[in-house]
């Protein structure tokens, strides 16, 4: 079973949340920052007011707040509007 998004939206797996020490003390996972850099998994077929630019394989940078999180056979992905990505980042 896959996840096909519809419309101009995008599924991202999110990168890992940054770990921070602050003189041997860790932080919990719960306080880490939210990663805001990610790699697209499936891409939409666009609206017809947008085409789609983003493609699968893409590493995109998005808003602290965008997306909506779900968890799939166990992973958790963002699903969000193309719009809500900002950058597409060049390797």
């Amino acid at each position: 079973m896959t996840i096909k998004p519809l419309s101009d939206r995008v599924l991202i797996l999110p990168g890992a949340a940054e770990e921070v020490t602050v003189s041997g003390i860790i932080i919990p996972d719960s306080a880490k920052e939210k990663p805001l850099k990610g790699k697209v998994v499936a891409a939409g077929p666009g609206s017809k007011d947008e085409e789609m630019m983003l493609k699968e394989g893409d590493t995109v940078i998005f808003g602290k707040y965008a997306g909506t999180e779900i968890e799939f056979e166990g992973e958790k992905y963002l699903i969000m509007r193309q719009s809500d990505v900002l950058a597409v980042v060049a390797e």
